[in-house]
């Protein structure tokens, strides 16, 4: 297994792979505005503005198979983490948090990072010493957790 920087030829596996588990997890949270805002900005098109507009991301692959994926907006918003099912619960989603962030801070972050979790992943987050900012807020739709960690 690798861990590389996001290519623009990597744009439609990422869209792939995270639509599925945006379906599969965070729909059911959403109402439809926002189920239907949510699985738009999946889009392979929102994916390659995402990178054209300097958001860093990074894939796992193995055996060539694209198996996560983490984003992260201006240098210290998590933006996206997903794991492939078949790859969860063995460790990826830290190792794709820990090559973010450890870019991150070679970059100038001074040790503060937020996310806006989705509910199922707040657990994962907790572990990785995030905690929440406020409750369960609702914005479009979208139901979500603001958390936020400090180094």
């Amino acid at each position: 297994m690798i861990i590389r920087k996001a290519k623009h030829n990597d744009i439609d596996g990422i869209s792939q792979l995270i639509t599925p588990l945006v379906i599969k997890y965070i729909l059911p949270t959403c109402n439809k505005e926002g189920g239907l805002l949510i699985i738009n900005s999946m889009a392979p098109n929102c994916i390659s503005n995402y990178l054209d507009a300097g958001y860093a991301y990074h894939v796992a692959e193995l055996n060539g198979e694209l198996i996560g994926v983490v984003g992260m907006k201006g240098n210290s918003h998590l933006y996206h983490l997903f794991v492939v099912e078949a790859q969860q619960g063995k460790g990826l989603s830290r190792k794709l948090w820990e090559q973010a962030r450890d870019e991150c801070l070679a970059n100038g972050n001074q040790g503060k990072f937020t996310v806006n979790s989705a509910l199922n992943a707040a657990d994962v987050y907790l572990k990785f010493g995030f905690v929440p900012v406020s409750g369960i807020r609702e914005k479009q739709g979208v139901k979500d957790m603001p958390m936020e960690l400090e180094y």
